[in-house]
């Protein structure tokens, strides 16, 4: 249930945000934060990340709801057994309801996040995004351990048994 209340925590904190960014601020409205590295910016997207998919509403609707029913199939599947990988699993859960609950009610996404190294400008992004992005990291993370533990196994079982097949 812990990792269920972290994706409940991460869908409200993604729609405080958006709440206070389109209430507070106009569409491209910006407020530094760091210069001009770091500035909060009003901004929708009715495309997914990167702006890919522009105003495909009713497909990205389809496509979370099925990407959703599977994270839960699978979350409830592990039964806490791996708390990295059920961690992982409840920031994607939580920032792809934030995101789906926009796109649905709405037909696009509140973004407000931006930073500029130079001339380049990295796409703008929101709470919901970054969940999604830090848990599929570690969803990569955990996948790179297992795979480890599992060779780590093999090399252990090759080792205690006898080179000529006499155990």
């Amino acid at each position: 249930m812990i990792y269920y209340l972290i994706a409940l925590i991460m869908f409200l904190l993604d729609q405080g945000t958006k709440y206070l960014i389109s209430t507070r601020l106009a569409i491209n409205e910006q407020i530094p934060v760091i210069g001009n590295f770091f500035v909060i910016t009003s901004h929708r997207n009715r495309g997914a990340a990167f702006s890919i998919l522009q105003n495909q509403r009713w497909f990205l609707v389809v496509v979370t709801i099925v990407v959703l029913a599977g994270i839960v199939w699978y979350m409830n599947k592990l039964k806490n057994t791996r708390r990295l990988l059920s961690t992982a699993l409840g920031l994607v859960l939580g920032g792809a309801v934030g995101n789906f609950i926009d796109r649905a009610l709405t037909g696009e996404v509140v973004d407000f996040l931006m930073f500029n190294f130079g001339s380049y400008t990295f796409p703008i992004f929101n709470v919901a995004d970054s969940c999604i992005v830090v848990g599929v990291a570690l969803i990569i993370l955990d996948s790179l351990l297992d795979m480890r533990g599992s060779q780590t196994e093999v090399v252990e079982v090759k080792e205690t048994s006898d080179p000529q097949g006499k155990e």
